[in-house]
């Protein structure tokens, strides 16, 4: 029996309903699958037996790695990499209309998906997102403006990405058991019309400085932003006596669009 590490947020998936609604979701016939975090295997060999045309996976336990490549040592189409998903090159090794699948540790799973995101060519070569999230967090991804779970997450996930389906999951369905519930969501990348900012990571600044003051008026993060906040407000429309969840994701995304223009003048 492998001993789950609490360092690497492991909690193994080894409900077989939930293992089948997920391999339901994802296309796996033909298609060429990245699974990141495969843990002890239950869900890779479910994979298999779909037949992909390629299947890679991304795992930072070197002890989980041996024993993954001694169990499925006969599986041809298999590669197994043993590495950290945060500095792995998953974009330069990404093949066109690849699926990936994951059971994500829950202390990096945001980042995660922002890494997924922020890919440089866009859309990207992957078709298909299929990730286990703790609940509270995938609950913010879905969330609508005006929610007090509105944030961040929901903020860069509305730039690139669409959520086409999405599951509860029981604590019970893990060992060791979380203290948490779970959910799965399911991701299509999409092309925003609304979204023109040229670099992703200055909406990320922009957010920042608005939600590390979730509760007060926004015209703080208008003064921090911009020389003359007051004078941009009314140019783009913005109302400064509202909170940062009051906003849409396209106001946003303008803001940060009007930070670019102005950040180097």
């Amino acid at each position: 029996m492998i001993k789950p590490k609490k360092s690497l947020g492991q909690n193994f998936l080894i409900d077989n309903n939930i293992i089948n609604k997920i391999i339901e979701l994802s296309d796996i016939p033909n298609n060429n699958v990245f699974e990141i975090g495969p843990g002890t295997g239950n869900l890779t060999k479910k994979i298999i037996k779909k037949k992909p045309k390629s299947l890679t996976l991304i795992e930072k336990d070197k002890k989980l790695v041996h024993n993954l490549k001694s169990e499925l040592k006969d599986c041809k189409i298999l590669k197994i990499f043993n590495e950290d998903i945060l500095k792995y090159e998953l974009e330069e090794s990404l093949t066109e209309n690849s699926v990936i699948i994951g059971n994500l540790p829950y202390n990096i799973s945001s980042q995660i998906l922002a890494k997924l995101i922020k890919f440089k060519k866009w859309p990207p070569k992957y078709k298909k997102l299929i990730l286990m999230f703790q609940k509270e967090v995938a609950d913010k991804i879905l969330s609508k403006k005006g929610t007090s779970s509105f944030g961040r997450i929901t903020i860069l996930t509305n730039t690139r990405l669409k959520v086409t389906a999405h599951f509860n999951v029981s604590e019970n369905c893990f060992f060791p058991i979380p203290k948490v519930k779970s959910k799965v969501l399911v991701f299509e990348p999409v092309i925003n019309n609304y979204f023109k900012v040229k670099n992703i990571s200055n909406l990320e600044k922009v957010t920042h400085t608005f939600f590390s003051r979730k509760r007060k008026m926004i015209n703080k993060a208008f003064k921090q932003l911009f020389k003359k906040p007051k004078e941009i407000a009314e140019e783009i429309g913005i109302d400064l006596s509202l909170r940062p969840n009051q906003l849409t994701n396209e106001e946003y995304f303008k803001i940060t669009e009007v930070f670019e223009a102005n950040k180097d003048s």
